[in-house]
């Protein structure tokens, strides 16, 4: 199908977010206000920060403050995997983390079996699906990465299961496929604005108090209590923890180590019976291929295919942008992929079309820290897998900040931070020429040039 008429009425706006049912934000601060503990940032990271932080003492005062609204960037723009792993991956923390990977991956489970416990405890109606994932291979080249994937998981307990082209097929119908790994535990399908709204209304059935369209601006030290400056008011507060992603963060330190990276996303329309049938996916799994550049899928409670993923776009100077939003080179070319992937589906017609930035950093996973004497943490550079994650680093935030040394405060992946990134221009230009050299080892069966074997070396990279 032309890809331009498949896109032709589609809205410029993200679904979950235009969903009915949203909440009324809550009250912007106007006034000074004096807490225990303030969480900047009302996505997944600061929503479980104030979450837990009440679950550990109901009687701490908690406030919460959001610049725009409750889960409105990274968080309600994502495809919703809610992944068990911690490290982004079983091969990204093997690499980085070899001793602790056995760890890392128990504590990954555990935090998804404790977000599905939370899910059910506070009736958070966000279709939570434990369909696991299907990691396909498009291309012969691929196999042997999957074969090694499922002998390691294999050799730290996991049972993944490795299809082949028939078998694959079987489960869901595309001519691409031709083989794949199902990880049948370790993925949850959520829809994740109503993960952030019901979290939010968590948030405030245990007492914490929510301002949006509250940006902090400024940070600084006032003694007993750290004082948040926002347009209208300010919060002081005995301890802080930041979960505002890759956005401009209160410690300038931080930047060294983000950038910001734009993905992007499609939505069908609902898809007929008929249609489905010729597709299968009988058992909802999400779905994500094997290349550099890959895109990753799902189907939603009405049976729309989420599609996005491919393109991960840098753009100079590392701004953040409003209309970095939309792009339509990167959605005309999702179109044709999705039509390649699945030609049974000529005519079907894609509802939504949007975009959103991520906090990438250059170990792919999230990196940890304190300041201001440790009562302030912090947490980012998820990389894309954060909705789960995030929820292990809101841990973190709360275990620093308690002073305790707990099994994760002690992980080596906790107390390590990534390589930085260098100064504009070169950071450009270094990430311009490592998204080239992707895309050439995509197209060369995966060989890696002299430039991606050199960044191997120094732990620095580039992800989707």
């Amino acid at each position: 199908m032309d890809p331009l008429k498949a896109l032709a009425d589609a809205e410029r706006t993200p679904y979950w977010l235009s969903q009915p049912g949203a909440p009324e934000p809550s009250p912007r601060l106007t006034n000074d206000v004096t807490a225990d503990l303030a969480v900047v940032g009302g996505g997944f990271s600061g929503l479980w920060t104030a979450l837990m932080a009440k679950e550990r003492d109901p009687s701490q005062d908690v406030v919460l403050i959001e610049g725009k609204r409750i889960g409105w960037a990274a968080s309600g723009r994502n495809g919703g995997f809610c992944a068990a792993s911690i490290t982004h991956g079983l091969a990204n923390g093997m690499e980085r983390w070899p001793d602790e990977i056995a760890t890392l991956e128990r504590l990954g489970l555990e935090n998804l079996d404790e977000i599905e416990a939370s899910v059910e405890r506070y009736g958070i109606q966000c279709s939570f699906e434990r369909t696991g994932e299907l990691g396909v291979a498009t291309e012969e080249w691929q196999l042997d990465g999957l074969q090694a994937a499922v002998r390691a998981a294999r050799e730290l307990g996991a049972e993944p299961v490795y299809l082949d082209r028939d078998q694959v097929r079987a489960e869901v119908n595309s001519p691409t496929y031709v083989g794949a790994l199902f990880q049948r535990d370790s993925v949850a399908m959520v829809d994740p604005a109503r993960l952030a709204w019901g979290l939010r209304d968590a948030c405030l059935q245990m007492g914490v108090r929510i301002f949006e369209h509250t940006p902090a601006r400024s940070i600084s030290d006032g003694g007993d209590r750290l004082v948040i400056t926002t347009p209208h008011g300010t919060v002081r507060a005995r301890k802080v923890a930041l979960g505002t992603g890759v956005f401009p963060s209160l410690l300038k330190r931080l930047r060294h180590f983000l950038v910001p990276v734009y993905d992007y996303v499609l939505m069908t329309e609902p898809l007929p019976e008929d249609k489905l049938a010729e597709i299968g996916w009988r058992n909802r799994q999400g779905i994500g291929d094997s290349g550099n550049q890959f895109h990753y899928y799902r189907l939603t409670d009405d049976n729309r295919i989420l599609w996005g993923g491919y393109d991960a776009v840098y753009y100079n100077g590392g701004l953040i942008k409003a209309e970095y939003d939309q792009r339509d080179a990167t959605f005309e070319k999702l179109a044709r992929h999705f039509f390649d992937t699945f030609p049974q589906l000529e005519g079907v017609r894609f509802t939504h079309r949007w975009g959103g930035v991520i906090d990438t950093c250059s170990r792919f996973s999230a990196f940890y820290g304190t300041a201001y004497g440790s009562r302030l943490a912090y947490a980012a550079g998820y990389t894309g897998l954060g909705v789960g994650a995030t929820r292990f680093g809101a841990n973190v935030m709360l275990d620093r900040l308690s002073g305790e040394s707990t099994e994760r405060t002690r992980l080596r992946m906790v107390r390590s931070k990534p390589v930085p990134f260098p100064p504009e221009p070169a950071r450009s230009a270094v990430i311009q020429l490592t998204r080239w050299s992707m895309a050439r080892s995509d197209a060369n069966e995966g060989r890696r040039n002299l430039w991606l074997r050199t960044l191997d070396a120094m732990g620095l990279g580039f992800d989707s």
